[in-house]
């Protein structure tokens, strides 16, 4: 016997609804209170109802897509692939987006994005959007005028995030550094603006207080030049460094780009650990011991909750952040 699937019409009914309160509720459209929205998100669970997306995208003429937001730092023209960061996310996406009818949008914008822009890329949003790299200000703008968004960095308290342990990981970083009897570490920060290197900050900052160590800084940009650069300033300013911790792994292979053009040696003479665990990782030369971000990970669990329905304001999911040893850190003998 042939059981059919549950329609929007069983859905209404068993809410209490009509049809069309049932389709605004389920498109996340204004129209309906809280409680009509709770009984109908009660009703799509009792039922198993899934909603065909394909009747969707022809009744509404419009392809449904999930936008990923990113702001660029440097030279716009070379963001995608300029960053293997980027690459994860598109893969961690693709991964869920493969099995359903659902594309997927590239959206770019400058540090100094207007609102108009945001606005502008929300407006257009039909599954929702996966916030890649945005600041606090820009993520909660887009949240206000599309609720079907997910950042991958912890941002406005409202603004739904799948976030990485980022103040644990450079925590973890400058211990491990340490253990290895490092005692003069100093740090490459990534954008001042940009919720991840705020975070890795943070943790820098906690570990090196509470072993009692000096702070010694530079800023970068996330770019390999700019690990580069910062490096040659940290080594002229702090010629008795042993170690660095970067905040990410395109700067920290321009890092060891820099102790090299020094006459210095990476781990001998000064001990890197990166962020990120990304290709940059790997082709660096030592390769690079890192903290492994689980990005595709996190990006498959946004667009998942993207596809669900509704996103709760304010979900909060959190990934761990794993030491990952290769050989730009001397080898631990415990």
């Amino acid at each position: 016997m042939r059981i059919s699937k549950p329609t929007i019409d069983d859905v209404a009914r068993v809410a209490g609804v009509s049809r069309a309160t049932a389709s605004r509720v389920l498109n996340d459209a204004p129209g309906a209170s809280g409680p009509v929205r709770a009984r109908v998100h009660d009703a799509v669970a009792a039922l198993g109802y899934r909603p065909n997306e394909t009747a969707r995208a022809l009744a509404s003429g419009r392809q449904r897509t999930v936008d990923v937001l990113a702001i660029t730092y440097g030279p716009n023209e070379g963001w995608l692939g300029g960053h293997p960061y980027y690459s994860r996310v598109l893969a961690g996406m693709m991964s869920v987006l493969e099995a359903v009818d659902v594309q997927l949008r590239l959206c770019a914008v400058g540090s100094d994005a207007t609102p108009a822009a945001i606005d502008a890329i929300a407006a257009n949003a039909t599954a929702g959007a996966v916030l890649a790299t945005v600041t606090p200000t820009m993520a909660a703008r887009f949240h206000r005028r599309c609720r079907r968004a997910v950042s991958l960095v912890a941002t406005a308290p409202s603004v739904p995030a799948i976030e990485a342990d980022n103040v644990g990981g450079a925590y973890t970083a400058v211990q491990r550094l340490h253990a290895r009897g490092r005692g003069r570490i100093a740090a490459i920060h990534g954008p001042a603006g940009n919720p991840c290197a705020i975070d890795r900050r943070t943790g820098y900052r906690r570990a090196m207080r509470q072993l009692g160590l000096p702070d010694i800084s530079a800023d970068g940009d996330f770019l390999r030049a700019g690990g580069y650069q910062a490096a040659l300033r940290l080594l002229d300013r702090h010629p008795d460094l042993d170690a660095m911790f970067v905040a990410c792994d395109l700067m920290a292979a321009g890092a060891v780009q820099a102790i090299a053009a020094t006459g210095r040696r990476v781990p001998d003479d000064v001990s890197i650990v990166g962020f990120d665990d990304s290709v940059a990782a790997i082709c660096a030369n030592p390769p690079l011991s890192t903290m492994r971000l689980p990005v595709e990970e996190m990006a498959a669990a946004a667009t998942r909750l993207l596809l669900a329905g509704t996103v709760p304001t304010g979900h909060r999911e959190r990934f761990a952040v794993d030491f990952v040893e290769r050989g730009s850190t001397p080898r631990s003998t415990a």
